[in-house]
């Protein structure tokens, strides 16, 4: 047998580098206005680490290895963000985005109205990842995900955040709180594998 195309550089099933805990320097590859499923205003921001990040590319690596056909960008990769809160005013976490970009980006100001979202693309921003313990497809996992966001400069001081615990982790787990749809940061809970095109090149 002749040694297959890319073998060297093949990895190994089982083989993964979990995103490092803690503060990250990432780069926005898009920001997409849409609806959640109870029709509130929201973005959906799609991001990398950038070349100055600990784990440069990490996403779009992780992307290129996916040999899926249907492959998708990375779901730690992405997150959604409702832009109001329950009473109708700008969510906290949609101005920590805000701030995060205008801070880690000298100059910038937001482009209100048309163009909002292309305005952020290829944009700094900081992001502190933490553990999330969920139970999906008959397992509990401990994903490594952003938890928010604070500016470029910001993170490298930034502490690693205490474990949380998502909805279908604690009913799975005995736990008889029932958690909010959206957490008290803001942001909430996509599982893996959802069914979306991927937005960008």
């Amino acid at each position: 047998m002749q040694k297959p195309n890319n073998f060297d550089n093949t990895q190994v099933q089982g083989e993964f580098t979990p995103v490092e805990l803690g503060g990250h320097i990432l780069i926005i590859k898009e920001v997409l206005e849409m609806k959640s499923k109870t029709n509130k205003d929201m973005i959906r921001v799609s991001f990398d680490f950038a070349q100055n990040d600990s784990q440069p590319g990490y996403f779009e690596k992780a992307f290129r290895d996916d040999i899926r056909p249907d492959k998708k960008w990375p779901a730690n990769g992405t997150t959604y963000i409702l832009t109001e809160d329950q009473n109708g005013d700008c969510s906290k976490s949609f101005k920590t985005f805000i701030t995060s970009v205008e801070k880690s980006n000298p100059g910038f100001t937001v482009n209100w109205g048309d163009g909002f979202a292309e305005c952020f693309k290829n944009k700094l921003a900081g992001a502190v990842f933490g553990v999330v313990n969920d139970y999906y497809n008959g397992r509990n996992i401990a994903k490594h995900q952003l938890r928010w966001f604070r500016s470029a400069e910001g993170v490298k001081d930034a502490d690693i955040p205490a474990e949380i615990e998502t909805k279908a982790y604690k009913d799975n787990n005995g736990a008889s709180a029932a958690a909010p749809p959206v957490g008290p940061d803001g942001f909430m809970n996509i599982p893996d594998g959802i069914d979306e095109e991927l937005p960008f090149n």
